[in-house]
């Protein structure tokens, strides 16, 4: 039998169980405690605190999340800590309302009910779970697919959290990508997968004031359209700027479904913009990169700091959105990014 260990998370003062084979961050995720985080695999910086009390011991991880310095003054990453002690760390990043609506991770059986396509590279994958899923809209899960060498990958929900069981999932396709490639053909109706989660912090904050602007690129759009029709369902009635990045008019796809969404929510607003449409005399929209346009908007649109914004996409697209939110004196804790990074394998 495994040791267990006790982890207490100042300054909230919540403490939980730790087995000594599991890291930290899942230990938190199991019990239902939901602390910030991201990649889950060292890469991304979002769950790094301070170790004051206890042993811990680091898996691998990005010198880019935790660097040399940050490591000797006893940082460490949760989604890569194993302890061998009881521990207390100070959480340089905690939410309390992300506290507060925690959910247990757990798992799930799942069945393939359909693959569409929405674009030259970009699926829907609508799965069937064997049991309801509570999330909040904005969250992912890893999906497994079986087989002689097991592939998982994290996904955002598409539908809004009142579907719990049909699950829809926005997917791009990359060249020689081990799982989206078996989206064409490859992963038939009905085949079995597996589900874990919920995760991700990106996810729709209710009752809240001011604007709402969503800003996606590619399959950024999965968690955006969920918290979309979450909002819609809601009943709150805020302005709602939604901003999306694409390449060209061949990239874009759901216009008759924002259509739909403006037509019944005169509140509501959709900007296509394309980065590669000089040439494209018909299109009307707006041109460049997605980030130049939300910051055109909001200099124009004047919201000041009463507004939210959830941005979902590539991290190139991330990195450039982020001094433009903090030019326009947005709040970063009403920011709430989920940066798309591809798999390592």
């Amino acid at each position: 039998m495994s040791e267990v260990y006790t982890v207490k998370l100042n300054p909230v003062g919540v403490e939980f169980e730790v087995e000594e084979d599991e890291t930290v961050l899942d230990a938190a995720f199991r019990q239902g405690i939901a602390l910030p985080h991201g990649c889950k695999e060292g890469r991304c910086a979002a769950c790094k605190c301070i170790v004051t009390e206890g042993e811990v011991e680091m898996l691998s991880y990005s010198t880019f999340a935790l660097n040399e310095m940050e490591r000797d003054q006893n940082h460490v990453l949760l989604c890569r800590s194993l302890v061998s002690s009881d521990i207390e760390v100070d959480l340089l990043n905690y939410d309390e309302e992300l506290l507060s609506k925690s959910i247990p991770v757990r798992a799930y059986s799942a069945r393939v009910r359909r693959v569409s396509e929405l674009t030259h590279d970009i699926r829907l994958l609508e799965i069937e779970l064997d049991q309801p899923l509570k999330f909040w809209a904005g969250q992912y899960v890893d999906i497994t697919l079986p087989g002689a060498e097991e592939i998982t990958r994290s996904f955002s929900m598409a539908n809004p959290p009142s579907e719990t069981q049909k699950l829809s999932f926005i997917i791009k396709k990359y060249p020689n990508g081990r799982f989206s490639s078996r989206l064409d053909g490859g992963l038939e109706v009905g085949s079995a997968v597996g589900v874990k989660g919920p995760y991700g912090t990106c996810f729709r904050r209710e009752n809240k004031g001011g604007a709402l602007v969503l800003v996606g690129g590619g399959s950024g759009m999965s968690p955006l359209w969920s918290i979309l029709n979450d909002h819609v369902a809601s009943g709150e009635s805020r302005p709602v700027h939604f901003f999306y990045g694409a390449r060209t008019r061949n990239d874009l796809f759901y216009l008759d479904l924002f259509a739909e969404v403006a037509r019944t929510n005169p509140r509501f607003t959709f900007i296509p913009v394309l980065s590669h449409a000089l040439d494209d005399v018909e299109w009307n929209g707006e041109r460049g990169f997605v980030h130049e346009v939300v910051d055109a908007h909001l200099r124009r649109l004047g919201f000041g700091e009463d507004l939210d914004v959830y941005a979902c996409g590539p991290e190139p697209m991330i990195e450039a959105l982020t001094p433009v939110l903090q030019m326009n004196d947005v709040s970063s804790d009403r920011i709430f990014f989920d940066k798309f990074t591809p798999a390592r394998s």
